[in-house]
C-alpha cells in the first residue's frame, strides 16, 4: 500500500503490535457497514433510535404525501385533458385552494418541527462527561486524547496483511485500525472534535453521531453506548486524496474491562493515574 497512513501503519506492525493493540477479543462487531444493505446500522444509543424513529415518521409523512400529488396528477389528467374537457375553465385564481395549499404545507412543516426539534437539541445539549475523550483529525488518522489522564495515541487504518494480527476478518479491511477509542457501556461519554490541517468529521453511525472537526475550533458530542462491542465510523468530510482510509474503531467494553484497559494505557503511555472507580459505578 502506497498511502502514507499504510505505510505507518505497516511500520507500526514490523516494529511489533504494542501492549495496547486493540484486538478483538471476541468481542461481537455490531456497527458494520454491510454489502448491498439498506437501512440503519442497528441502534446503540438512546440518540441513534430517535434518529432512527424520526426518519421512519418522515418516510411515512413524505410517501403519504407523494402519493397524494400523484393522484391528484393522475386525476387532474384524466378529468382535465383536452378529449374530456374541450373547453376549459379561464378563471385566474381560486382562493379555497391557495390557502389550502399555503397553510397545509406549513402544518406539516410544524408537525415535523415539533418532532425533529427535540432530537436536535438532545443531540447538542451536552451532559456532564462521565468520560471524556478529544479526536483530532488529521491527513489521514485520527489522533485521540484521554485528557483526565493525561495520555494519547493515533489510530491509523490496518493493512489488509495485517488484519488477522488484530483479530478481524477481511471483511474489516478499510473500517479497522491498529488502536481504537475504547470506551465503558451505559456512560456518558463526550468527544471533543478538531483538525489539525483541514476538516475532518468524527461519525459514528451506529451511535447517531456526526460532528465535524475544524481547525481552530473546538466542537464537542455526546453518547451513552448500551450494548458493548465494536463499531465502526469513517471520517465523513471530504479532506484530501486519502479521506476514504481513515476509518474509526470504537471498542464498547464493560465498565471493569475499561478500568483494566485504562490502567494499563495509563502505565503505558505514562499517563495521570485514575481517581475514578469505573467498575462501581
Amino acid at each position: 500500500m502506497t498511502r502514507m497512513t499504510g505505510v505507518l501503519a505497516a511500520a507500526m506492525t514490523a516494529i511489533g503490535a504494542p501492549a495496547l493493540a486493540d484486538n478483538r477479543e471476541g468481542m461481537e462487531i455490531i456497527g458494520q457497514p454491510l454489502p448491498g444493505g439498506v437501512g440503519f446500522q442497528p441502534a446503540a444509543t438512546e440518540l441513534a433510535r430517535e434518529l432512527q424513529w424520526l426518519d421512519g415518521l418522515l418516510l411515512v409523512l413524505i410517501t403519504v404525501i407523494v402519493l397524494f400529488v400523484t393522484a391528484l396528477i393522475a386525476w387532474t389528467i384524466i378529468r382535465h385533458n383536452a378529449k374530456a374537457n374541450p373547453t376549459p375553465a379561464r378563471f385566474s385564481h381560486n382562493t379555497p385552494i391557495e390557502v389550502t395549499w399555503t397553510v397545509v404545507p406549513i402544518l406539516i412543516l410544524v408537525f415535523i418541527g415539533a418532532f425533529s426539534l427535540p432530537v436536535l437539541f438532545k443531540q447538542q445539549e451536552i451532559p456532564e462527561a462521565e468520560v471524556t475523550i478529544k479526536a483530532t483529525g488529521y491527513q489521514w488518522y485520527w489522533g485521540y486524547e484521554y485528557p483526565e489522564h493525561d495520555f494519547g495515541f493515533e489510530s491509523f487504518m490496518l493493512d489488509r496483511t495485517a488484519l488477522a494480527e488484530y483479530g478481524y476478518s477481511d471483511e474489516q479491511y478499510l473500517l479497522a485500525t491498529d488502536t481504537a477509542v475504547v470506551v465503558p457501556v451505559d456512560t456518558t461519554v463526550v468527544i471533543q472534535v478538531t483538525a489539525a490541517d483541514v476538516i475532518h468529521s468524527w461519525t459514528i453511525p451506529a451511535f447517531g453521531v456526526k460532528q465535524d472537526g475544524v481547525p481552530g475550533r473546538l466542537a464537542e458530542l455526546w453518547f451513552s453506548a448500551e450494548k458493548e462491542g465494536i463499531y465502526f465510523g469513517q471520517c465523513s468530510e471530504l479532506c484530501g486524496k486519502d479521506h476514504a482510509y481513515m476509518p474509526i474503531t470504537v471498542k464498547v467494553v464493560s465498565k471493569e474491562a475499561y478500568a483494566q484497559w485504562l490502567d494499563t494505557a495509563i502505565a503505558e503511555y505514562d499517563g495521570t493515574p485514575r481517581t475514578v472507580d469505573y467498575a462501581s459505578r
